[in-house]
């Protein structure tokens, strides 16, 4: 899927605009058993509820592709014939009515998901999207309709407790000091079938993660199956371990330099072309840049061959994923240098009389603790 194809699916969840009749679910205790189920039609709900409801289910869909939401892809076997597969797809053809099905995921779900001795809620909702047709100018034509979309949304949501307060309770016309127990932001979430191409695509779900080192990947193997795909953190090491282990003492602060003002500059571009496509590159474009800063073929393969080990052997690898683009940092023992991305050319190292320095030139007015100081002439001195 791409970023246009989420936020089309991510603007049907208001009330008003998408197909779900009933919201289901479990809450979940921290001893993995079910506390209580939730089977609740949102036409009678108060509208604050449902919006509360859709709102959770909603967070699903958002972040960074390939950061936070991952592309889980199931083999033809899988899709064939496996218990998995078979499940989340009986799931989607019953819209979520049939009570046993749904036991039965809640069920892998508990065994499988670890949320670290919380309690927490599990929901599930199913919409059915009458895709409009776009034209050839790219306008929606909701008049005429391509296919109907079938899928579904799941979440497990953390339950915080609160510290206690006192409340009033208007049965008993009495106050009572009680802890209250808030949902949180789902802490993961999935979206099945993928709609890859506008269009349902059962060989791919979406997979969402609130924060991308900690993918639940007992989840992913449990529910899904699948080989669980690296994190965001786990593919910057990766990438980092490459970068270092190939260039040994070629590994410089300019080759730094260059390779993130190299994907900075990508990462800028991509977001200014709003192409809904992630940005992806390869190894090889890596290389290039490498070959730039003049480093031997031999290291620059050596890179390349770590990486296809690593990675997988051509694979598309994510910028924003493998550095931090917000800056560009150098740190000592004594001393942290940090800069935005685009001045990172200003930063120098260099060796004066047998010890080393890391320069940044200071052409205007210079602030210490918020003072703005003087240097010190050669006139002074």
């Amino acid at each position: 899927m791409n970023q246009k194809e989420v936020n089309e699916l991510r603007r049907r969840w208001r009330p008003e605009k998408n197909a779900v009749s009933r919201i289901y679910g479990c809450f979940v205790n921290a001893n993995r058993e079910i506390v209580s189920e939730l089977d609740e039609s949102l036409g009678p709900m108060p509208q604050e509820e449902a919006e509360g409801y859709l709102g959770l289910l909603k967070k699903t869909l958002s972040g960074t592709m390939g950061k936070h939401l991952i592309d889980i892809v199931f083999s033809t076997q899988q899709v064939m014939d496996s218990e998995e597969h078979r499940l989340l797809s009986s799931l989607r053809a019953c819209k979520l009515e049939d009570r046993q099905v749904r036991q039965a995921f809640y069920q892998k779900v508990i065994q499988s998901l670890d949320m670290e001795g919380e309690n927490y809620l599990l929901l599930l909702a199913c919409d059915t999207y009458d895709v409009p047709h776009h034209g050839k100018d790219g306008e929606v034509q909701d008049d005429a309709s391509e296919e109907v979309f079938t899928y579904l949304l799941c979440c497990a949501c953390p339950l915080k407790i609160g510290k206690p307060q006192l409340n009033y309770y208007p049965g008993d016309n009495e106050f009572h000091c009680a802890v209250s127990q808030t949902v949180a932001p789902p802490e993961l979430g999935f979206l099945f079938p993928a709609f890859d191409g506008r269009t349902a695509n059962i060989y791919n779900a979406l997979f969402y993660a609130r924060k991308p080192e900690q993918l639940h990947q007992e989840f992913i193997d449990g529910v899904f199956h699948t080989e669980p795909p690296m994190s965001a953190a786990e593919q910057k090491e990766t990438f980092q371990s490459a970068l270092a282990e190939a260039l040994e003492d070629s590994f410089s602060v300019g080759v730094v330099q260059a390779v993130h003002e190299q994907l900075t500059d990508r990462i800028a571009r991509h977001k200014e072309s709003k192409d809904p496509e992630p940005l992806a590159l390869t190894a090889r474009e890596v290389g290039s840049i490498l070959q730039d800063c003049g480093i031997d073929q031999e290291k620059v393969e050596g890179f390349q061959q770590r990486c296809d080990e690593q990675f997988g052997a051509g694979a598309a690898l994510t910028p924003a994923n493998l550095i931090d683009a917000s800056r560009f940092q150098l740190k000592t023992a004594q001393a942290t240098v940090s800069v935005p991305p685009e001045n990172s050319y200003l930063v120098e190292t260099r060796i004066i009389d047998g010890r080393k320095y890391i320069l940044v030139p200071a052409e205007e007015d210079v602030a210490v603790n918020g003072l703005t100081v003087r240097f010190a002439t050669e006139q002074d001195s």
